[in-house]
């Protein structure tokens, strides 16, 4: 989130009374996010792949560097995306009000929990758009606040993987299909280009304390945050920690808050051995907030190398911008740039909260443009009919 809507901002060449962020031995030391090089393949890389048809797998991923001495193992690497009969739809374990868990020994097991799949789920065959029962909605005040975690990796099936959390901050006022898009490009880019598994992706809202045109109240953002995702994935939450704290949060204290909840607290994600292993927390974000990094006096440098250093950051481009030109000229993101991954889509999509709104005050139709919960939420509670800064809605920036 961009540091200058914070009604209380001061540059960071003049404050001195920076909120502490997390100290290096509170987070997990991870590997940089590092794409494949040709030779990390092997000679698998030039055999001719099985067709998709022959293919047993449950999940798409990147070659694994255990699977080139088993043909049997490399044809599990392919498969179909799409489902060809319904007894290849995963049954949904989001919307189980009554989970069985094994007692053994008079020992509780908790449910097991596995990283996201590509399959069609088959609760979402109807009612794509609806939360699910006994989904538990997140709090609207902080002292009764829980952080979710029933879609959360319990167990990492590829030892030799790392695992990785998502996070995305923003106003998603309101959220649209392009902020749901943008965790699933992250998600395509890391499968097929790192050597980590995504275990859980997160929408993290704003406060209401963030001074822009626009922002509807932290509790309907939240809400609609839900709508939108806990029916349509099968892997991303919201966490309304953010939106509920009194001021507004610096994106690096978002970024340990959910270190705090997933490492120090839960100690990670459980391996095949038995082992806890650390799990890597990056921000997912768009071009337009990553070039605000760059303006002289808006973030502090020292948040920027908690941010990137640390934790790591996955971009994804938008229409004519050029991340990468702007990385090279960026010095403390040069010096990070191993712990960032620039994520071009392949299939441009300009859907921006402003226009949104926009078209809401004009009396357009906004189909199809975010889901239909959303817009019927928007419809209920008489959202975004306040008019807005000409210079705000026709800004490159429009989020």
């Amino acid at each position: 989130m961009d540091p200058t809507n914070d009604p209380d901002f001061t540059p960071p060449s003049l404050k001195k009374d920076f909120e502490p962020i997390a100290p290096s031995d509170k987070i997990p030391h991870s590997t940089p996010i590092q794409p494949f090089v040709m030779e990390d393949l092997g000679a698998a890389l030039d055999g001719p792949p099985p067709h998709p048809a022959s293919s047993n797998s449950i999940r798409p991923g990147p070659v694994s560097l255990k699977s080139h001495d088993s043909n049997a193992d490399s044809e599990s690497r392919y498969h179909s995306r799409i489902p060809r009969k319904h007894t290849d739809l995963m049954s949904s374990s989001s919307d189980e009000e009554n989970i069985d868990i094994e007692v053994q020994n008079n020992v509780k097991r908790e449910p097991e929990i596995l990283p996201p799949t590509f399959q069609v789920q088959s609760s979402q065959i109807a009612d794509l758009e609806e939360v699910p029962h006994g989904i538990q909605r997140q709090a609207t005040h902080l002292e009764n606040y829980h952080f979710p975690t029933h879609r959360l990796a319990t167990t990492l099936p590829d030892d030799s993987k790392s695992p990785l959390v998502i996070v995305a901050c923003g106003s998603f006022s309101p959220i649209t299909y392009l902020h749901l898009r943008m965790f699933e490009m992250a998600m395509d880019a890391i499968m097929e280009s790192t050597r980590f598994e995504v275990v859980g992706g997160y929408f993290s809202p704003v406060s209401s304390n963030y001074k822009k045109q626009g922002l509807a109240q932290a509790n309907h953002r939240v809400r609609m945050c839900e709508l939108a995702s806990e029916r349509t994935s099968s892997w991303l939450m919201v966490d309304a920690w953010e939106s509920l704290q009194p001021r507004y949060t610096r994106t690096a204290l978002v970024l340990d808050h959910f270190n705090e909840e997933i490492n120090i607290k839960r100690g990670g994600v459980m391996t095949k051995t038995g082992q806890r292993r650390g799990v890597k927390i990056m921000l997912l974000a768009g071009g337009d907030l990553i070039e605000s990094m760059g303006e002289p006096d808006v973030w502090a440098d020292q948040d920027l190398h908690h941010i990137l250093g640390r934790y790591g950051c996955l971009i994804v481009e938008r229409t004519g911008s050029d991340v990468r030109s702007f990385l090279l000229s960026h010095d403390i993101m040069y010096e990070h740039r191993k712990n960032i991954l620039v994520i071009k889509q392949l299939i441009y999509n300009d859907i921006s909260s402003t226009k949104i709104r926009l078209f809401i005050r004009r009396g357009m139709s906004v189909q199809y443009l975010l889901p239909n919960s959303v817009i019927r939420y928007i419809q209920q509670h008489n959202l975004y009919g306040d008019s807005e800064p000409v210079k705000q809605v026709m800004s490159e920036r429009a989020e």
